[in-house]
């Protein structure tokens, strides 16, 4: 495959971009270090402490963090009664429009004027090259990413994207300015009507041995792309997990791939996750595979999935719920059920590999279901940190405001659970989940991206599909704002936490932001000769 320079353009850049640039450097040479024995560099403390009880709203769940061996069949519930906590810790006072949201939560808002990232396509779920342990890796000198792309001048718009999304690639030298250097795009990674399926959606990347990598992807075949891009369709499309074994080559001119060879690796069973049959709007997709430093040799994968069974047919129950005993702010069965709020079955799936090829895998019960409180709790991804001289075990997901049950609320963002193991009785951060939203006012009904309530917060979908790197900074790619349609990364945050409290970092970059598509590497691999 051809690689070719990004088409040069002028790019119009945040206020005081010296300064941005400036903290960029630093925060490079922070990064760009060869790690401990640690899973992950571990993120900043925050200087915030747990938010305390909000009177009028019910307790949250009470979760021990406990880990369980991770075939165990438990699974760690976000309940109605930690969701409840979004709405206990937002400002019910605030002007029509504005957030309301605690700062500590919030994501610095995003410029109008944001650049192009590429002129040729939208870019929006983005990852790096990677090893086991969610290192990033710089190959030869180069920082490569991967992002969903799809073509801006084919006719079709941009929220026609997802059933025409292709894998594409983009590299740039390690030691390039990320204020200043645009990102080279490399173009599909797969050659044309070789994956699985005819639309692919995110995974993740991991380096191997040697030269090879492997492509974790989901499968998707959409039956009615024609219809779907003239503002019709609406046949299900089929989902599989796959994966595909290539070659990555570098040298001086840049960064290509090739010899990828792709195998299916899981479809729904319909007993631990929903499959089309049950449900054509079912979530099967995600794929991000890690070691477990509790179990060496393991290679286990998390992935969005949804409540195995057909739509309709689960009854939301006291577990789902979660309300402490006596609670006089508590909702019952009855009243939830009552809702349709059963409707919302999201989940986040654990499968293990059976062979070192990683061609083989076994489903695992869940690690955790939002039953009764959202549908969707997309890209997940485990984050192990070493707080205190423990490794805890974060598990961070993503989810929109519309994907919510009846009588529950929260933005477009990140949303995050701790514990002591892959398979924990997960804590919600912040006693929530919350972790880290675009602004938004809680007060005003959900809407979405595509059309959204002009009364609302400019920036409620300003960014979305964050991705939560090393050191605590959180890429996402820019959707909506104020009215103008994004496809482009966005600045990169700096989220702090620990101990399962998250904190917005708004002395990094300027005012919390830094510079856009800032995915820094902290593992060199391929020659120091190369780093001159």
């Amino acid at each position: 495959m051809n690689t070719h320079s990004t088409p040069q353009r002028p790019r119009r850049r945040l206020r005081r971009a010296v300064a941005v640039a400036a903290a960029a450097s630093v925060a490079g040479s922070i990064l760009l270090v060869t790690p401990a024995a640690q899973a992950n560099l571990p993120a900043d403390p925050p200087s915030s402490t747990m938010p305390a009880p909000t009177p009028g709203f019910p307790l949250p769940t009470t979760h021990t963090q406990q880990a369980y061996d991770p075939p165990a069949d438990f699974t760690s519930k976000w309940t109605r009664a930690d969701a409840k906590q979004i709405m206990a810790q937002s400002n019910p006072n605030v002007a029509p429009g504005q957030n309301s949201m605690s700062p500590n939560v919030t994501m610095p808002e995003i410029p109008k004027d944001f650049p192009a990232m590429n002129d040729d396509v939208w870019v929006w779920d983005t990852w790096s090259l990677t090893d086991e342990n969610a290192n990033q890796i710089s190959y030869k000198g180069w920082d490569v990413i991967f992002a969903l792309v799809a073509d801006r001048h084919a006719g079709y718009g941009f929220d026609q994207r997802h059933w025409n999304a292709r894998i594409g690639y983009f590299f740039r030298k390690t030691n390039a300015d990320p204020a200043k250097d645009k990102w080279n795009y490399g173009g599909h990674l797969f050659l044309p009507n070789t994956s699985i399926g005819n639309t692919e959606w995110s995974g993740s990347t991991r380096l191997m041995q040697g030269n090879k990598i492997n492509v974790f992807y989901t499968a998707t075949t959409f039956y009615d792309v024609a219809e779907r891009n003239a503002g019709g369709g609406g046949i299900a499309p089929d989902a599989v997990i796959a994966k595909a074994l290539g070659t990555i080559h570098a040298n001086q001119n840049g960064v290509t791939f090739d010899g990828f060879q792709h195998t299916k690796l899981l479809e729904p069973d319909g007993k631990l996750y929903q499959n089309k049959a049950q449900n054509p709007g079912f979530a099967f997709r995600d794929p991000y595979t890690f070691a477990d430093p509790a179990h060496p040799g393991k290679t286990f994968m998390v992935f969005e999935g949804n409540t195995g069974g057909t739509r309709g047919s689960y009854k939301c129950k006291q577990e789902d719920l979660g309300y402490q005993p006596g609670d006089p702010n508590a909702e019952t069965v009855a009243q939830v059920n009552s809702t349709g709020a059963w409707y919302q079955t999201a989940n986040v799936g654990l499968a293990v590999a059976d062979n070192k090829d990683l061609t083989k895998w076994s489903f695992l019960p869940p690690i955790l279901s939002a039953n009764c409180v959202n549908d969707q709790t997309e890209r997940p991804q485990i984050y192990i940190q070493n707080e205190n001289g423990k490794n805890k075990y974060y598990l961070f997901t993503i989810s929109h405001q519309f994907t919510y049950a009846d009588g529950m609320r929260g933005p477009d963002g990140v949303y995050g659970f701790v514990g002591n193991g892959v398979r924990s009785d997960y804590q919600p951060v912040n006693n929530s989940g919350l972790a880290l939203g675009s602004p938004t006012d809680l007060n005003m009904p959900a809407n979405a991206p595509e059309g959204p309530d002009p009364r609302q917060n400019g920036r409620q979908f300003q960014a979305y599909s964050h991705y939560v790197q090393p050191g605590g900074l959180v890429q996402s790619f820019i959707d909506n704002v104020d009215g103008v349609r994004g496809g482009s990364l966005s600045p990169t945050v700096k989220m702090n936490f620990k101990g399962g409290v998250t904190q917005v970092d708004r002395s990094f970059g300027q005012n919390g932001l830094g510079p856009f598509g800032y995915l820094p590497t902290n593992v060199r691999v391929g020659g120091e000769g190369h780093y001159k």
